[in-house]
This record gives structure tokens, sequence and C-alpha cells, in this order.
């Protein structure tokens, strides 16, 4: 979630626009890997499910602004390609974000521009790493068809379902919200771990050795 906004006061003043500016700059522009989209997107039902938002109008919205943000992210590395891994690092930009969405692109082949929706940063990269790789596009739109419909609108009617059959959901919102961030991360976490699980204990053991020793 970004910080010290209220996701259901944000979405109530922006309405449809601001949801398709976050879910497109999130998919689609590299700066907006920090974007909450899962939660945005979650959060967007619900309120449609309070007959805030119209929910067929809001999964068009959300659908489009992923499949036109993915579509974007191709363009950007179907154009600079591997120019992006020579530049520097910048505040909003690491190269090691590219390499993260290159090695899941490379495990995952296609498959990956869906299993990447689901994925906080890997899915803001996928695309770029995807059009850089000079994927034929026909086979690539076909992916971010079906994981724009998977994660856009499989979310959304999430939020909107929960809104609609628990009784005073709103009072919980913010603990399920929590735990979709917390989902989301999870598989980096645990691919993460996976692959630095022995120097991470390893590290967590000299630290845990010096205090004993002073």
């Amino acid at each position: 979630m970004l910080p010290g906004v209220n996701l259901e006061d944000f979405i109530r003043s922006v309405g449809y626009i601001g949801v398709f500016i976050i879910v497109f700059a999130e998919t689609g522009l590299l700066v907006g890997f920090f974007l909450p989209g899962d939660s945005l997107l979650f959060t967007a039902g619900f309120l449609a499910s309070q007959d805030y938002l119209n929910i067929a109008l809001l999964c068009v919205v959300s659908f489009i602004a992923a499949v036109a943000g993915d579509a974007t992210g191709y363009a950007i590395g179907r154009t600079y390609g591997r120019r992006l891994f020579a530049r520097e690092d910048s505040r909003l930009f690491k190269k090691e974000y590219l390499a993260r969405a290159e090695e899941f692109f490379e495990k995952h082949g296609g498959k990956a521009v869906i299993l990447a929706r689901f994925i906080p940063i890997v899915r803001t990269f996928v695309p770029v790493v995807t059009g850089a790789s000079n994927m034929h596009y026909p086979k690539f739109a076909m992916f971010n068809v079906v994981g724009g419909l998977l994660w856009a609108v499989g979310v959304t009617i999430a939020g909107y379902l929960l809104g609609s059959t628990i009784p005073n959901v709103d009072t919980y919102l913010l603990p399920i919200i929590f735990l979709i961030v917390v989902i989301s991360v999870l598989p980096p976490a645990i691919h993460i771990w996976r692959e630095n699980g022995d120097q991470i204990k390893a590290y967590a053991r000299d630290r845990w050795n010096e205090r004993k020793a002073k």
C-alpha cells in the first residue's frame, strides 16, 4: 500500500480513472513497481460490493489497464532491449529487478507473463524482459490477455464477492488487505530464501555469536 494513504478513501476520490492509472503504471512503467496493484484491485472490488462503483465497469477498466500496461512494458523492452541492463541504478530503477525478472522468465518461459501478474515487482519487469527477448508479439499478447483476466478481473471479483457475502466485512478490510500484501510478497521471499538461505543463516549465526562474545 502507499504509505499514509487509505485505499478506500483514495479510490472513492479518484474513481475508475485513478484505478486505471495505477494498474497501468504498475504493470507498464518501470517506475511503477512500488504501486499497490493487488490491494488496490481487491479494495476497489469491495467498494463495488458496497455500491460505490459498478463492478462490471470496474472489471473492464482494470482489465484494459492491465493488458495495456503489459503491452507498454513489452514495447519498452523491445525498443530499448539490453540497454536497460546497462543503466546505472537510481532511486526508482535498479538493475537487480530486471535481473530477477529475467531469471523468472527463463525459468517459466511464456507462462511467466501470466504467473508474474501475481508477484509484486516481478510483474512490472517481466513484460520488459519479454520484449527484450523478442518473443513473437501474438504469443505475448495471448499470455498478456489471459494474465490480465486472471489477475485484474480475478482479484477485483474476489473483493466484490467477499464484500457481498460477509456481513460487516468492512470491519476486517484492513487485516484482509494486509494478508493480501503478505501473500503477494511470499513468492519472492521464498525464492530468495531458497537461493540464499544458507548465507542468510550464516550471517544471522555470525551476528548472534558476535553478540554473545560481547
